[in-house]
């Protein structure tokens, strides 16, 4: 009975320990490596959940424990990936006519302009914090979402250093290597981690297609787009799944 009411918190720290390896991947520029840790982070941050309703062993220990676990593996690892890519473009040189107007505080890499635009990276880490915190005091968050789930938005981060290394696309890698991209999507993955935006969510009570088309829909272009595209299709999903969320929000209200 121990272990039963254990094996979901068991599961938690997994995706504890998968973050805190892809803390130390992503500080040594090793992305792939981090996007590959948070991805088994996030698998067993959605089986964590699913065991914990399984054996109907659900706590508030294992609430708070979940939320920490997601702030390293979905929060630090995606604003820490955030910003070296911010910090690679500067450095690239799609920043060097406005860095250059810009006065160093120090002539060392530490404090340069560079380093400290790339902090906006980071906001993604205060932002997500925010949106968990706010995901344990919020009622209305037990059968679907408010706002975009912080491991969603730390699978579109983290997508990024893939498709620039397995899609061979050039035109991703302009995007991806564009320093206001990068900031801009900082920007807009903070807004809508916090943002009033009613999202389903993949819990299901039955499975019954009167009771769950818009997730069997999401379930089967997912797939869809995955076989199609590969790691572009990761972003394309997430955008799919706030606008499909949106269209049931607009047929549920009338």
């Amino acid at each position: 009975m121990t272990f039963k009411k254990h094996l979901p918190n068991i599961i938690t720290l997994l995706n504890l320990l998968s973050g805190t390896i892809a803390v130390y991947f992503a500080v040594k520029e090793q992305l792939v490596l981090a996007a590959f840790f948070v991805f088994l982070g996030i698998f067993f941050d959605f089986f964590d959940g699913f065991t914990a309703r399984l054996l109907n062993v659900q706590g508030e220990l294992g609430k708070q424990l979940d939320s920490l676990a997601d702030i390293v593996t979905s929060g630090v690892v995606p604003g820490i990936v955030l910003f070296q890519l911010i910090h690679r473009s500067l450095n690239n040189g799609s920043w060097n006519k406005v860095a250059s107007l810009m006065t160093d505080l120090v002539t060392k890499d530490y404090f340069s302009s560079n380093f400290l635009i790339s902090i906006i990276g980071l906001l993604f880490t205060l932002a997500a914090a925010y949106r968990l915190a706010n995901f344990n005091i919020d009622d209305r968050q037990t059968s679907s979402f408010i706002g975009l789930p912080t491991p969603a938005a730390a699978l579109v981060v983290l997508s990024l250093p893939l498709i620039l290394s397995y899609s061979n696309n050039e035109i991703a890698d302009t995007i991806i290597g564009n320093v206001w991209f990068l900031i801009g999507l900082t920007v807009v993955l903070c807004y809508f981690m916090n943002a009033e935006i009613p999202l389903f969510s993949l819990k299901f009570k039955d499975y019954s297609w009167s009771n769950n088309k818009i997730k069997f829909v999401f379930i089967a272009l997912t797939a869809l787009l995955c076989i199609v595209f590969k790691f572009i299709a990761i972003p394309v999903i997430i955008v799919l799944y706030v606008l499909l969320s949106i269209v049931e929000n607009k047929k549920t209200s009338h």
